[in-house]
């Protein structure tokens, strides 16, 4: 029932959250994550053939860039972005006006919890975000906490105590640098 709630829940941080999708496919996928997804705006980076149609189901609130876009509003400073390996997602971080990203890539799909029932982890990463953290060291996998769950190799066994955390991106600071901020 918990799983069934978060779904009709009132989403978190729509007007302060932008879903980047990097994508070379049409984005049938996303009438998988459409409860979760609906409310938010959608920066939807298309990777490879400019010239190629990309299909968005109807009701998503997004914007399509594709590398003509990126030439035009980069002008020659649009080769800083990579058409290689999905980090064309990095100009959707560029230009989401948001306090907050969240990214997925066009072949995630939604999963399930031991009942069965769909797991909203747009929901579990903004409350991880919205939580406390230890200062130098986060775990990248929600809620370690939780019975059979554990941290990613690396993670300081006197650490494992506190708040579940969540970082798009690395596993720890630089003590010393981020000492010095």
């Amino acid at each position: 029932m918990a799983a069934a709630a978060s779904t009709a829940a009132t989403p978190l941080l729509t007007d302060e959250l932008d879903i980047v999708i990097p994508t070379i496919r049409n984005l049938d996928f996303l009438e998988m994550w459409r409860p979760f997804f609906e409310k938010y705006h959608l920066i939807i980076v298309q990777d490879g053939d400019p010239t190629k149609t990309i299909h968005v189901p109807e009701g998503f609130d997004y914007e399509l860039y594709n590398r003509n876009d990126i030439n035009r509003i980069l002008g020659p400073k649009s080769s800083c972005i990579s058409f290689k390996d999905s980090a064309c997602r990095c100009f959707g971080y560029m230009v989401s006006k948001k306090k907050y990203i969240y990214t997925i890539d066009d072949d995630c799909f939604v999963a399930k919890d031991p009942t069965g029932h769909d797991i909203n982890a747009l929901e579990q990463h903004i409350k991880n975000l919205l939580c406390l953290s230890t200062p130098f060291f986060y775990n990248t996998l929600y809620d370690p906490y939780r019975e059979g769950a554990d941290f990613v190799r690396g993670y300081p066994f006197s650490l494992r105590e506190g708040v579940p955390t969540a970082v798009s991106h690395g596993l720890w600071l630089n003590r010393e640098s981020s000492l010095s901020v």
